[in-house]
């Protein structure tokens, strides 16, 4: 049986912490950031949770993670 193939998408998205949940980065933080606030810019920087349901699907796409 051939090995499973890690999404290579997912695997430049999401990474394992170190409890074995999935961390992403949270979005609106690219551009056009004249108009966002410092503090909204400074918490758009730290890591986010995936949501349980994210959690299943984003195990199956990263079977090795």
């Amino acid at each position: 049986m051939a090995k499973m193939k890690t999404n290579r998408g997912a695997a430049k998205r999401f990474r394992k912490s170190a409890g074995g949940q999935f961390r992403k980065k949270k979005s609106h933080a690219r551009h056009i950031l004249t108009k966002k606030s410092p503090k909204r810019k400074r918490l758009l920087r730290q890591p986010e949770m995936l949501s349980e349901h994210d959690q299943r699907q984003a195990r199956r796409l990263l079977p090795y993670a």
